[in-house]
């Protein structure tokens, strides 16, 4: 999710109903280094609130300044990314590869745990490959290192995004703790988020790839749990939320950047809807908010019209 869970975005999910919104992954060695970029994540906005710090890094020390860090900035809590599989997270010693160290895993939630006054919790996978499944034992290990919570994405780091995520791991830890449990993995739609509450008792839900595409998901989980059903978006409710958070990026990143950025996410929310063979084909000529706007026009237009035009 890096890249795209920045504040525009974060805005328009909690808009959408989304309980906790979590920050792109922050580097403990860049942020205590003092780069400027690497505290830019933490700009934050008042509507978006509560939201969480997600931290990823290998050495105690340096993570527990960092979350002390997050709490000077205004965060509201304190996530470690233990599960990220990104290679170049992974080299570091990073993300998915604490969870071959249990050891130091143990000690970086606990430097942590001193290091904020902040509620923390820990991002975790099933473990690095099915022959190192230990997801239980870090998650106990969080637990018992003072952690307030835990998260968990039931697919091994070997798997990264692919293959079936096991809820049954998710089930098992929470079983076994005391903390909160939240799950992740094949939410692809309202109804398995119910599903995956009722199967594996977990407290919350964590929602990543599919608000990409459908960030009403939120609210039409809200909506299943209230009434048993939801509403998928209508075509101007798509079109307004381009604009809206075209607008959001313009306002925050400035227009080149903005309009960069956009060009990824349009292609995200008109996922499913016809004419995209047009969009894909001018979508590279996009550069800057008269042409962006330009071609969301046509192409929202060419759909209610039906002619492809």
């Amino acid at each position: 999710m890096s890249g795209k869970t920045n504040l525009p975005f974060r805005l328009i999910v909690k808009k959408m109903g989304a309980g906790l919104v979590v920050t792109e992954m922050i580097s403990a060695e860049g942020l205590c280094r003092g780069h400027a970029r690497t505290h830019a994540y933490f700009v934050s906005h008042p509507a978006e609130r509560p939201v969480a710090a997600q931290l990823f890094g290998s050495e105690p020390e340096v993570m527990a300044l960092s979350a002390g860090i997050a709490a000077e900035k205004g965060m509201d809590l304190v996530d470690i990314n233990m599960g990220c599989p990104a290679r170049k997270v992974v080299k570091t010693g990073s993300g998915v590869a604490l969870m071959r160290d249990p050891r130091k895993a143990g000690k970086i939630i606990s430097a942590v745990r001193r290091g904020t006054p902040l509620p923390v919790t820990v991002k975790i996978r099933a473990g690095w490959s099915p022959a190192e499944a230990n997801a239980q034992e870090i998650a106990q290990i969080a637990e018992d290192s003072g952690a307030d919570g835990i998260s968990i994405h039931p697919r091994f780091a070997s798997q990264a995004f692919s293959g079936k995520a096991d809820w049954s791991v998710i089930a098992s830890a929470k079983k076994a703790l005391e903390i909160p449990v939240i799950g992740c993995g094949d939410v692809t739609e309202p109804s398995l988020a119910l599903k995956m509450r009722s199967v594996t008792n977990c407290d919350g839900v964590m929602i990543g790839r599919a608000a990409l595409t459908n960030p009403w998901i939120f609210k039409q989980i809200l909506d299943m749990e209230e009434t048993g059903r939801f509403t998928a978006p209508g075509l101007d409710e798509r079109y307004r939320l381009v604009i809206e958070h075209y607008s959001l990026l313009v306002e925050y990143l400035g227009e080149k950047r903005a309009t960069h950025m956009m060009r990824g996410h349009l292609l995200l929310y008109t996922k499913g809807l016809p004419h995209r063979r047009f969009l894909r084909g001018v979508i590279s000529e996009i550069d800057g908010r008269e042409k962006l706007i330009s071609v969301v026009d046509r192409y929202f237009g060419s759909i209610r019209e039906g002619d492809g035009s």
